[in-house]
């Protein structure tokens, strides 16, 4: 195959692998681009290399088709939870071993994807929507991962725990309990109130090691409204938190907008 010919089949393979694993919908998928590869192309191997992808490992998802639904936004994916997941699985040292914390969980898509690739101690999904904390306790069960005592003699899977957490309520002792050496959270400053609630939940986790080193933070988020972002980085300066933006990453993994602008500040408790 000629070496122009490779890189188009490449390309196509790599589509075809992105969506997939991203779970979009078959009218989503580039059938024409695959049509005209196959009628100019002397690979006869093809479509058995898309049928082999991918060939990592794979999170399997239960989510609405609506952006609200019962009330929340929390069923579905949103882009920053994909680029969250991607830095994730290029930055695996971030996680292995550890145990996360994740505020704003929503339908689990990044946090299933660090416990399936990035080999955490342990990892905490949290929510405070009913239904979404439904929803993600299927996911987790959906991919193959065992849910706090249920944990099996496999030591390469993750201590996993579903938890209901308020920011605006969450106390001290309950957010010491969960000893988090890592916290995220992706897409969540959707409004000034979720900003205040977040910023607020941080402060207490700060205090939750006083003694001992802080959980390192990771905030991702779509630039949707530069006044937003504005608010969150004014707000964290007013609590004393510090922030330094983490370099765009090179994996793509997942089929989100390329317009958009995303970001990930790691916050310094």
């Amino acid at each position: 195959m000629a070496p122009k010919e490779s890189a188009g089949t490449e390309l196509l393979l790599r589509s075809f692998e992105r969506r997939f694993l991203a779970a979009r919908g078959l009218r989503s998928f580039p059938w024409q681009s695959l049509e005209a590869e196959l009628r100019d192309s002397s690979d006869s191997e093809l479509l058995r290399d898309i049928l082999q992808k991918p060939l990592g490992g794979s999170v399997t998802l239960s989510e609405s088709t609506a952006i609200i639904s019962h009330g929340t936004t929390g069923l579905v994916t949103w882009d920053a939870a994909l680029y969250l997941a991607e830095w994730a699985i290029e930055n695996p040292a971030a996680f292995t071993h550890r145990t996360v914390l994740e505020l704003g969980s929503g339908a689990g898509l990044t946090g299933l994807a660090i416990c399936k690739m990035c080999h955490p101690r342990a990892y905490i999904f949290s929510d405070c929507h009913s239904r979404v904390l439904e929803q993600l306790r299927r996911n987790v069960l959906l991919n193959g991962l065992s849910l706090g005592a249920d944990v099996t003699a496999n030591s390469d899977s993750p201590r996993v725990t579903v938890a209901q957490l308020d920011w605006d309520v969450a106390t001290v002792p309950q957010l010491s309990a969960f000893q988090p050496d890592v916290v995220i959270a992706a897409d969540v400053l959707y409004c000034p109130e979720a900003i205040l609630s977040l910023v607020g939940v941080l402060q207490r986790l700060a205090a939750c090691r006083e003694h001992q080193r802080a959980p390192e933070v990771y905030v991702a988020f779509t630039v949707r409204n530069p006044e937003t972002c504005q608010l969150f980085t004014t707000e964290l300066g007013r609590a004393g938190i510090t922030w330094e933006a983490e370099p765009r990453h090179d994996q793509k993994l997942f089929p989100y907008e390329e317009h958009l602008e995303m970001a990930i500040l790691k916050l310094t408790l």
